[in-house]
């Protein structure tokens, strides 16, 4: 049971209830890590800000989810990662590729080096190297693919820690944080 309130239908205020209702239309449901964000209705419109523009930017969808998928593993975020295993496998990812993802890695040689330097920006809080920086640079990515890298990163770090904190339940098929996928 959440340790933090789960704003259900039958309870919600007229904000949180046209939110959610914008959510049933665009995702065809609610997820609890949003009814749980939905306690605070500035908190889930700057969330849903936030995902919206990194959702429309310029790194691929796949590679969005391999690094949400290495970011709940690392942090041992159980709802997380049912939510990105599910999501993932829509983007096209395996299950190899998922439990790649999972140690922080990606059969992908591109998508390895954003899922690595993702990791490290969170591990070092931003203080990566002009090698790291260059090893993107390399890859193929783009200033603007570095930028919206932060913004999954915080993003992830954002979810992963209110799932945490909640306890939210998990309302995705669950999937076992010691085991691969």
């Amino acid at each position: 049971m959440s340790r933090i309130k789960t704003i259900t239908n039958d309870i919600a205020n007229d904000e949180q209830a046209k939110l959610f209702a914008n959510i049933q239309s665009s995702l065809g449901g609610v997820p609890n890590l949003l009814r749980v964000f939905a306690n605070s209705p500035d908190a889930l419109k700057a969330f849903q800000g936030f995902h919206h523009i990194a959702s429309h930017g310029s790194l691929d969808a796949a590679t969005r989810e391999r690094i949400a998928l290495a970011f709940a593993q690392k942090n041992q975020c159980g709802y997380c990662l049912a939510a990105h295993t599910v999501v993932g496998r829509k983007r096209g990812l395996n299950t190899d590729e998922i439990n790649a993802n999972r140690q922080g890695d990606s059969q992908d040689a591109k998508a390895a080096v954003a899922v690595k330097f993702a990791l490290k920006l969170a591990e070092q809080t931003g203080g990566v190297s002009d090698d790291e920086v260059q090893e993107m640079y390399d890859a193929g990515f783009t200033d603007a693919d570095i930028v919206e890298v932060v913004m999954h990163v915080s993003i992830n770090l954002l979810t992963n820690i209110l799932s945490k904190v909640s306890q939210v339940d998990i309302d995705f098929p669950k999937v076992d944080l010691n085991q691969a996928a």
